[in-house]
This record gives C-alpha cells, sequence and structure tokens, in this order.
C-alpha cells in the first residue's frame, strides 16, 4: 500500500451506509453467522428493498484506537496471510481481508457463499498482526473495510495479489506482470459537478468459494447511496490481461442526472507533453498517460492528459462506444527512470460495453496537482438520459486491465507527445509514432491538423530513423485565446491510416 492509494481513501471514507446492514440482518435475526440461503438474486432483492426506504448513513463505531490510527500505525496491522480463506492447495483463488482503521472506518459485511449457502465472515482479532496498535478486544465485531483476493498470477507456485476492494465503490486490478495503479469504481455520481460529488458504497460482498478448476472468482456486492441502491456481480479471471466483467441492477431512489459508468480514477503528475514548472530528474510520473476512445462510428481519439492549473472537463460525445480507457502507454523503464513506483508496469485500464449505451459522452476530468500522492485524473460514460425514480437500470460491461492495449492495429498510434517553446509566443508540439510498415511505393501520407483558435504553422511530417516511425512537427501560434483544442490525424486520400490526436492547450 502507498501514501496514495491511502489518499484515495479520503474520498471513499465519506460516512458509511447503514442500510446494507439493516437488510442483512433480517436474514438471520437470532444468530447472524448462520448460514442462510442465497441465490442469483438475493442481492438484487436486498438492494430493491433497501431502494424502498430512506437512505441512512451507517456509524463508524471503531475503538477509539482505531477511529484514531494514522497511516503509519494503519500500515501495521497486516492480515495473516497462514489464515487466508481458501488456503486448500487445490483452489485456485485465496481470500484476506481488509482491517477497518484511518480513513477506512465503513463497515463492510464479507459473506462466503458455498452450494447456496451464505454465511457472514466474523471478525476476530488473531485474524491480524498488530505492531504498536492496541488490538481489539476478542468479542469485537467490527467486521472489516473490505478483501483482497490472490491467484498464481505471474508464477504457478506462488499466490499474488490480482484484486482489492477497498473504500466506497473502488476496486483494483493486475495483469500479469503489472503493479497496483489506477483504479475502477462501481458507479460515480456528480463527479466534477459544483454540488459537490455523491459517493456510492458497497457495503456487503458475498464470496463465491472457489472450486478446483475454476478460471474465475466470483463476487456479488450491495450497494447503497442517497440516491441509488444497486446489486453487483464481479467476475474476476486473472491472465496476462486481467479481466473483470461487471453485471449490475440499479435502483434509483430519485431522479440521477449526472451518472458515471464505468468510472476510472488515475493519476498524471507530469509528462514529456506537460512539465511547466516541473523540477524533477524523472522524465514523467503518472499512471496513465491518455485516454483512448473507440466511438460507434469506429473513430479511434487518442487524447494525451495533462496536470491543468485549472479543474478541466472534457466531453466526447457519442451513441453506442465500443470502448474507451486510460492507458499507460509507454512502457519502457527509461520514459520514467523510477526504480521504486515502476511507472512502466502500471496497468491500462479499458472498458468494453456488453450492451448498447446509447448517446452519452466520454466525459474526462482533470484535477490540477502538486504531488504524485493524488488521483487526479477521473474518465467515465456518462449517459444522456436521467436514470428515473423507482425504474431499474441494467448494467453490463467487461474491464480489462493489462500492459496490452486495446486499440485497432491497423492505425498509426501516436505514443509520445512532446511540447516546448518556440519562439515567444508560439508553442512546438512534436508527435511520435511506432516503427511503421510501408511499401517501397507507398507515398508519405497527408497530414491534418486542425485547431480551435489560433493558427497552426510550420506543419512537418517526417520518418525517424533513430526509431523506424515518424515524426509529426507544427507550430501552434494561439493569439489572444486563453484555450485552444487541437486534432491531427494521418490520411492516404480521404482514408484516416492514423488514430485522431486530440489536446487541449491552456495558456
Amino acid at each position: 500500500m502507498q501514501r496514495r492509494d491511502i489518499l484515495l481513501g479520503a474520498v471513499a471514507g465519506s460516512p458509511a451506509l447503514l442500510g446494507g446492514t439493516a437488510a442483512l440482518s433480517q436474514d438471520a435475526v437470532t444468530d447472524p453467522y448462520a448460514p442462510v440461503a442465497f441465490t442469483a438474486d438475493t442481492v438484487a432483492q436486498k438492494a430493491r428493498e433497501l431502494a424502498g426506504q430512506p437512505f441512512r448513513r451507517r456509524p463508524a463505531d471503531l475503538p477509539r484506537q482505531l477511529d484514531r490510527l494514522d497511516y503509519d500505525g494503519y500500515r501495521k496491522i497486516r492480515f495473516d496471510a497462514a489464515q487466508a480463506w481458501w488456503s486448500d492447495p487445490e483452489l485456485p483463488f485465496r481470500m484476506q481481508p481488509h482491517h477497518r482503521g484511518f480513513l477506512f472506518k465503513d463497515r463492510v459485511d464479507l459473506f462466503e457463499v458455498v452450494e447456496g449457502q451464505a454465511s457472514r465472515i466474523r471478525f476476530r482479532p488473531g485474524q491480524f498482526r498488530y505492531e504498536d496498535v492496541e488490538a481489539p478486544g476478542e468479542d469485537s465485531d467490527i467486521g472489516f473495510a473490505g478483501f483482497r483476493l490472490l491467484a498464481p498470477l505471474n508464477r504457478p507456485d506462488h499466490f499474488d495479489e490480482l484484486a482489492s476492494f477497498l473504500g466506497a465503490t473502488y476496486f483494483r486490478a493486475l495483469g500479469r506482470g503489472n503493479v497496483y495503479g489506477i483504479s475502477a469504481r462501481g458507479l460515480a455520481i456528480r463527479t466534477a459537478d459544483p454540488q459537490g460529488e455523491e459517493f456510492p458504497a458497497f457495503t456487503a460482498f458475498w464470496l463465491e468459494k472457489p472450486k478446483p478448476g475454476d478460471a474465475s472468482a466470483v463476487i456479488h456486492a450491495l450497494l447503497d447511496s442517497q440516491s441509488v441502491t444497486g446489486a453487483y456481480r464481479i467476475t474476476v479471471t486473472p491472465g496476462d490481461t486481467t479481466l473483470t466483467e461487471v453485471q449490475a441492477t440499479l435502483f434509483p431512489r430519485q431522479d440521477v442526472a449526472n451518472l458515471g459508468i464505468a468510472p476510472a480514477t488515475s493519476m498524471f503528475f507530469f509528462g514529456p507533453q506537460d512539465r511547466d514548472g516541473v523540477s524533477d530528474y524523472r522524465p514523467s510520473v503518472h499512471d496513465s498517460d491518455g485516454l483512448l476512445m473507440r466511438t460507434g462510428r469506429g473513430e479511434q481519439i487518442w487524447r494525451p492528459l495533462s496536470n491543468p492549473r485549472d479543474l478541466q472537463v472534457s466531453g466526447f460525445q457519442d451513441a453506442t462506444p465500443r470502448g474507451f480507457g486510460l492507458l499507460q502507454r509507454n512502457r519502457a523503464f527509461a520514459e520514467y527512470q523510477d526504480l521504486g513506483a515502476d511507472y512502466h508496469r502500471r496497468p491500462s485500464l479499458w472498458v468494453e460495453p456488453l450492451q448498447d449505451w446509447g448517446a452519452g459522452e466520454v466525459r474526462l476530468v482533470e484535477i490540477p496537482t502538486q504531488s504524485e500522492i493524488h488521483d487526479n485524473i477521473a474518465a467515465l460514460w456518462a449517459p444522456a438520459a436521467t436514470l428515473k425514480a423507482n425504474t431499474p437500470f441494467e448494467l453490463r460491461y467487461r474491464l480489462h486491465w493489462s500492459a496490452a492495449e486495446m486499440s485497432d492495429g491497423r492505425l498509426v498510434r501516436f505514443t509520445t507527445t512532446r511540447v516546448g517553446a518556440a519562439g515567444e509566443r508560439s508553442r512546438l508540439f512534436v508527435l511520435d509514432t511506432p516503427p511503421v510498415l510501408s511499401g517501397p511505393d507507398d507515398a508519405a501520407p497527408e497530414v491534418k491538423v486542425e485547431t480551435s483558435a489560433g493558427n497552426v504553422q510550420n506543419v512537418v511530417l517526417q520518418p525517424n530513423r533513430e526509431t523506424g516511425g515518424m515524426r509529426l512537427v507544427f507550430e501552434l501560434n494561439p493569439g489572444s485565446a486563453r484555450t485552444v483544442e487541437l486534432r491531427a490525424r494521418l490520411l492516404r486520400g480521404e482514408t484516416p491510416i492514423s488514430e485522431s490526436w486530440a489536446f487541449r492547450w491552456t495558456a
């Protein structure tokens, strides 16, 4: 766990949600740990019933020593790996709960599902190791903050951490060879809205015990917030690209207009396209360097990220999108030079809709930050339609966590964007592509660069003899404009042979 991960919990640590546990306790009035029947409809039924009740916040109810934990103290509480659930060597997954404390104060109830019966997992202090932290009493029933899944991801004889669910609806996963970076969320409401954001939370999880030979782990989750409840089924399949398939039914308590579907949260501090005021030995510091979109019309758009001086919100309108995601495109250690953070190993996160999402927009939020410990980037699908109160809403999509890229391999990509001064008023843009295969008689492609303000000049496309790719160079004179939207692409005749490069320059 890194310091930035904890700060993520400052957002996730909004006052928690009482309704989930209130509904669950009806299942076992006499003994909350007695097994009860569990079916594919159990969580949806609970979410539907909960949506008919007023929203209630859950009190933290933590022992004082845990309520007052700081970051360093929280790190001194560790789960005893020898007590992990599903430790039978024949089983393909293991589970370890997260302890409550510090910013992760909200209680999350965990249930194990075995052959159609769900049993609440009991918290016991003996499951954890406490270093210089007073353990809660033996009879304490404080529940958990979340959990992590482990699997033989990188080699067959070792269980690596595969995924973690901790704080609000945040969760993360790893493809083979990755280290943690970007996070997903179950749902976003009013992100970057002047009214302030509403943070739904997963209040309970039902974890299906895996069987020998299972390729996937299945997780059910109950979501609650002021505006909506939800029932989620998340299937986690490890691999070079780890997949998390999400099936959800939302039950709005009220009309919800500013909804974010499949939201991702990441960090961009600086890179070659945005180094103004940076004094750092590293060339780049980020978990993601760009937003990739494949529109319903088949266009591929690449938008390099920035760390702006002021909050920036961009909307890319579309209908029936084919996918979008925040990518870590540059994979060379030389691009980062950080032996501790391993930014070159952070996963990209690609969202693949499994249904027609209709009209809406891919929304990108870029928040100013002065440090790499803050997640300052968000990307999500914002549907044009409003969720109507008392009308269930179905969701299906798949998340890809990997170093691989879900782009159209037939198109030339712009892998690096560099920006610098070009005289007193202009800015110089340098765009590089990877090696390009072409025949001996192929003519140089046509370059199309468009600007919303000012003018573009000195446009040059030339072979890059060092890489085998191409380099596109141009100058922007913004004139009096404070914000300029730029687009560039390569064509042969009327046919694009590259993705569309999009960039917002701000004074």
